[in-house]
C-alpha cells in the first residue's frame, strides 16, 4: 500500500503549525518548519508532494522561499500553497505570479484547506501518470527503431516536423503537442514483422509485402483502446499513416478526409525525413529532390495542405533535421 503524501507545513508561529497539524494529521505525513531556511533544508532532506507556506516570516519571507524553490530544477515542480493573513487581491496576485498553485487566507477554513490540498495533489498525480505514459510511448517508439534499419533520431525529427506542420495548419497547441508525443509510435507494429522481411536488403516479393502491410494493424493492436487522448492519437497514427490521399494506401484503402488529420501529417513528415536521411541501403536524397517528390505526390499520396505547410515551414523543419542529424551510417 502506498504511503500517504508528504506535506511540508511552514509558519513561524507555533500555534499556526499546531492548527495545521490538527486539520491535516491522519491523512498525510507531515513535516514542519518555522523559517524559510529550515523549510529549504527540510525540502532537501525529504522532498514533499506539496508545501503549505506562510508569507510573512522574519528573515526569509514565503515569497523568497518560493523564488528559491522555483530556481532549482530539483524543487521547481513541487506545488506551493500560500496560507497567509494577507488577504488583499494584490497579495494573492503576487503570490500566484511567483508560481504558487493556490492562496488560502487566515483564519483558515479546515474543509476548504483540505479540499484545496486534495485537488492539487490529484493534479500532481495526474501529471505524473501523463509523464509516465509519455515516456512509455517514447520507449516503445525506440523499440520499433531497434527492429528496423532506421535510427532513434528519425523519430525525433519526424515528430518535431509533424508538430511544425500542424502548427502551420493552425492546429491548437494542445493538438500539436499531442502529435509530437504520439508520432514516435507510428511504426510500433514493425515489432511484429519478421526480421527476414523487415531487414531484407532487396525488394520484397508480393508475399513479403502482404506481411509488411500488416504492421499498421499490428501497431494499433499493440497500443490498444484507451481513453487517453495521447494513446488514442498514437493508435490512429499507427493504423493510418500508410493510407494515401487518393485511396491507394493500406491497410484499409482510406481516402481523403476519411484519413485522420494526424495520420495525413505524419505521412508527409515521415517520408520527407526518410528520403533526406541516409540508410544502410541508400544515401540521403538532396533536399530539393525530396521536396520535388512530395509536390509530385501531393493530392495522390499526400494531403496537399500538409505538403504546402511543410514547404512554408521548411527553414524550421530543416533546422530540426540539422540539429538531430544522424551519425554516419555504416
Amino acid at each position: 500500500m502506498d504511503a500517504p503524501p508528504r506535506l511540508l507545513l511552514v509558519d513561524d508561529e507555533p500555534a499556526n503549525l499546531q492548527l495545521l497539524r490538527q486539520v491535516l494529521e491522519g491523512e498525510y505525513r507531515l513535516s514542519f518548519a518555522r523559517s524559510g531556511t529550515e523549510a529549504l533544508r527540510r525540502v532537501r532532506e525529504a522532498p514533499p508532494q506539496l508545501i503549505v507556506l506562510d508569507v510573512m516570516m522574519p528573515g526569509m519571507s514565503g515569497h523568497d522561499v518560493l523564488r528559491l524553490l522555483k530556481a532549482d530544477p530539483a524543487t521547481a515542480d513541487i506545488p506551493v500553497l500560500f496560507c497567509t493573513a494577507l488577504d488583499a487581491d494584490e497579495d494573492e496576485a503576487a503570490g500566484l505570479a511567483l508560481g504558487a498553485v493556490d492562496y488560502v487566507t487566515k483564519p483558515i477554513s479546515p474543509p476548504v484547506l483540505r479540499a484545496r490540498i486534495r485537488n492539487h495533489l490529484a493534479l500532481v498525480q495526474r501529471d505524473e501518470v501523463e509523464r509516465t505514459r509519455l515516456e512509455v510511448i517514447r520507449r516503445l517508439g525506440r523499440a520499433a527503431e531497434f527492429k528496423d534499419n532506421e535510427t532513434g533520431r528519425h523519430v525525433i525529427r519526424m515528430s518535431h516536423t509533424s508538430r511544425l506542420i500542424a502548427q502551420e495548419l493552425g492546429a491548437p497547441r494542445r493538438y500539436a503537442d499531442l502529435l509530437l508525443a504520439a508520432a514516435p509510435m507510428h511504426d510500433i507494429g514493425k515489432i511484429g514483422v519478421p526480421d527476414a522481411i523487415l531487414l531484407k536488403p532487396g525488394k520484397l516479393d508480393e508475399a513479403e509485402w502482404a506481411v509488411m502491410r500488416q504492421h499498421p494493424q499490428m501497431g494499433a493492436d499493440i497500443i490498444g483502446e484507451d481513453a487517453s487522448p495521447l494513446l488514442r492519437m498514437a493508435r490512429t497514427i499507427a493504423l493510418q499513416h500508410h493510407e494515401k490521399w487518393d485511396g491507394s494506401g493500406y491497410p484499409h484503402g482510406l481516402k481523403g478526409e476519411a484519413i485522420s488529420p494526424e495520420a495525413r501529417i505524419v505521412a508527409v513528415a515521415d517520408v520527407f525525413d526518410a528520403l533526406t536521411s541516409a540508410r544502410p541501403y541508400k544515401p540521403a536524397w538532396p533536399r530539393e529532390r525530396a521536396l520535388a517528390l512530395l509536390q509530385e505526390q501531393s493530392g495522390r499520396h499526400f494531403w496537399p495542405d500538409a505538403v504546402q505547410a511543410l514547404l512554408r515551414r521548411l527553414d524550421d523543419i530543416w533546422a530540426v533535421h540539422l540539429a538531430w542529424r544522424d551519425e554516419d551510417v555504416a
